[in-house]
């Protein structure tokens, strides 16, 4: 039988808090991911390549006054009067707080869930 010393626990302790940050991060992007979709298909755009990028991260303040991590995510998209646009996903924890379409003129839509 092996016997954890609090030493051993250290390396358990570690990879755990990894795999936990791991599947916290992946069910952010999903989350991206889903709404952008959701979002391109209402306007009318085609999301490119299916996918979206981590732009930034950053500490924030959910709505109950919580300290969390606070991402950015960033995608593209076509559109039937230009060849591509950018588009960005702000999220808090894994609640999508806001999303910005780059439009053609340099300015942005904005979609402000919850609000």
């Amino acid at each position: 039988m092996v016997e954890l010393t609090p030493a051993g626990l250290i390396p358990l302790t570690l990879l755990a808090a990894a795999a936990m940050a791991w599947w916290v991060n992946l069910r952010a992007r999903s989350e991206a991911l889903r709404h952008c979709r959701r979002t391109c298909l209402n306007q009318g755009l085609e999301l490119l390549d299916d996918t979206v990028a981590l732009e930034r991260y950053r500490l924030t303040r959910d709505p109950e006054g919580r300290l969390t991590l606070g991402r950015v995510y960033r995608f593209e998209f076509s559109a039937p009067e230009r060849e591509r646009g950018r588009g960005w996903i702000s999220l808090v924890g894994a609640r999508v707080v806001a999303v910005e379409v780059e439009r053609p003129d340099g300015h942005a839509d904005y979609d402000l869930p919850g609000s």
